[in-house]
């Protein structure tokens, strides 16, 4: 079995924009071990969001490899990735990407309808995915009722619930004031420290960023450095930062 929960072979994403390409990516290769923390910065069109669409499946490169879990997974079907997606990958927004007129319970069962769980074993672990992020008692309130960091919460426990191997945080805090950010900050740092989930989060924030114990950087879509933070998930909270 590869030791490597990510492996990128040279990953290259080349968009047609009317008359003229954009290589958002050219060239990305690098490895992430499993239970890692990774943060990727840089600034805006440095080929972040590509990446990340491509390590959650949303998007296949132009050429190049891509190997989850062991798998090489740039070339499999429409069908075929969002199978493995819905198994294997947690997301997080940072505009939440709820549905607001239902409750947090049945946002976190949503993933479970491509599962073969029954109604009440969904809503068992929809339960204990909430209690997990703090919101027991906050099941049946619609999502629209929530402050930001319980809305945050309500994602991070839809993200857990299918038991994945990997969450993909985009700027998970963005829309947080400090002290919350803070807050789900350690809810991440718990998750991958205690149930060893591998998390990588783009975030533009460098406070942030020290959460993570590596820390990659990318600008015009090339690695240009890369930093570990041994302290990493040992800040305190970020009051009025």
């Amino acid at each position: 079995m590869d030791n490597k929960i990510i492996r990128l072979e040279n990953i290259v994403r080349i968009y047609q924009i009317g008359e003229v390409k954009v290589q958002a990516l050219k060239g990305i290769t690098y490895s992430l071990e499993y239970s890692e923390f990774l943060a990727i910065m840089g600034p805006s069109g440095s080929g972040k969001s590509t990446l990340m669409n491509i390590l959650g499946l949303l998007d296949r490169p132009t050429s190049g490899k891509y190997y989850l879990e062991g798998t090489d997974v740039s070339k499999l079907s429409r069908d075929e990735m969002a199978m493995i997606r819905n198994r294997k990958i947690g997301f997080v927004f940072q505009n939440f990407n709820l549905l607001s007129r239902t409750s947090a319970l049945e946002n976190v069962e949503l993933p479970m309808v491509y599962s073969h769980l029954n109604g009440k074993d969904a809503k068992e672990k929809a339960m204990e995915a909430l209690a997990s992020v703090g919101l027991k008692g906050w099941e049946h309130h619609r999502t629209n009722q929530l402050s930001g960091g319980q809305m945050q919460r309500v994602a991070i426990a839809r993200a857990l619930v299918n038991d994945p191997s990997l969450i993909l945080a985009d700027e998970p805090t963005g829309n947080l004031d400090s002290k919350t950010g803070a807050e789900i900050m350690d809810i991440f740092c718990r998750l991958n420290q205690e149930r060893k989930i591998t998390l990588i989060m783009v975030t533009h924030d460098p406070v942030i960023a020290s959460y993570a114990k590596r820390r990659l950087y990318l600008k015009d879509g090339l690695i240009v450095g890369e930093e570990i933070n041994q302290e990493a998930g040992q800040q305190p909270s970020a009051e009025g930062g």
